[in-house]
């Protein structure tokens, strides 16, 4: 049994049967896992809920290459690179796009799995290819940008979980750069904006906002956003003055989860040692020595005291792990 505590940023106990790492790709063509397997990066998605009765298939695939074109810069690179470290690099050579997506928490491989995005920006808008193995049929694969089937934290990828091991993710991003700047603080920016401070603003946003990982064990923003029609949105703001909103078509928006869980008062919501970070509502919090059936509880508890009062779902963003697979709230 291999503990899974320090493989994931929730920190709740748990192992695991098996536990292979990826070091190189021709580890994966002799792969032959015990069933159920999971496929982990840095874990900062993930919450072992309890002991995982499988293997563990851990992304240590390390690489960056940086190649120059006409209009883009082409960067490859390995799927367990870590995402922020990526991002503070090529800001450090001025090849900019991603500097909306910085500190977000993960591995490079991670990245299209949930089509991660903020600030206005998803990584999808910059993938050129993903490279991965298929796990159950035994093959490479190569997917495009519609291959993929990005969504709102969506893909093919987090569709069919467990199938596709991503060794690399190809981005393709424009020299003639334009700074996206439209959701607040970054639209306080003064002009002209330069991609050193948008980085720098997204960074000191999230340092104030998120809790470090390091210091308080979390699984970043909890729930995804939901959408809901403009019509269902009427009958919210009759009842919830100030409700914050986002359009995403011209029936339909996206509304804050976070606003909905500080307003409805679950701040203060707790079970055993899980509960809601005082500064951003959407994150859940280990302060101690909390169990896997805390968080379940007490997700269940906000998904269910938002509903009676909006008839609005939460769906949680982070994949809850059980003993044999992932499991829904």
């Amino acid at each position: 049994m291999r503990d899974l505590s320090n493989l994931h940023t929730f920190r709740l106990p748990a192992q695991c049967f098996d536990f292979v790492e990826i070091t190189h790709t021709d580890d994966l063509t002799t792969l032959q896992p015990r069933e159920p397997w999971y496929l982990l990066g840095e874990g900062s998605n993930t919450a072992f809920i309890e002991d995982f009765q499988g293997t563990i298939i851990h992304n240590a695939l390390k690489g960056i290459q940086v190649d120059e074109l006409p209009e883009f810069f082409r960067v490859t690179v390995a799927g367990g690179e870590n995402w922020h470290a990526l991002v503070s690099e090529l800001r450090s050579k001025d090849i900019n796009g991603l500097e909306n997506l910085a500190l977000i928490p993960g591995s490079v491989g991670a990245a299209p799995v949930q089509n991660i995005g903020a600030y206005g920006v998803e990584v999808s808008q910059f993938i050129e290819l993903v490279t991965a193995w298929d796990v159950e049929k035994r093959h490479w694969a190569y997917f495009t940008p519609l291959d993929c089937q990005f969504g709102y934290r969506d893909s093919i990828f987090k569709q069919t979980p467990g199938r596709w091991f991503i060794t690399e993710v190809s981005f393709l991003l424009p020299k003639n750069w334009q700074p996206v700047t439209h959701y607040a603080p970054l639209n306080d920016l003064s002009t002209p904006v330069t991609a050193q401070a948008v980085f720098d603003k997204v960074i000191e946003t999230r340092q104030r906002k998120l809790p470090d990982p390091a210091v308080t064990p979390n699984a970043g923003s909890f729930f995804k956003n939901p959408v809901v029609s403009v019509e269902h949105l009427k009958a919210l703001e009759a009842k919830l003055p100030g409700l914050v909103s986002y359009p995403v078509s011209d029936s339909s928006v996206k509304l804050a989860a976070g606003w909905l869980i500080d307003k409805l008062g679950l701040k203060s919501l707790s079970v055993g040692d899980v509960g809601v970070n005082p500064q951003q509502a959407l994150v859940l919090i280990n302060n101690g020595q909390a169990q896997g059936s805390d968080l379940v509880a007490l997700a269940q508890e906000i998904q269910d005291r938002v509903y009676d009062v909006t008839g609005v779902t939460l769906e949680p963003e982070v994949r809850l792990v059980g003993a044999h697979g992932l499991i829904d709230l």
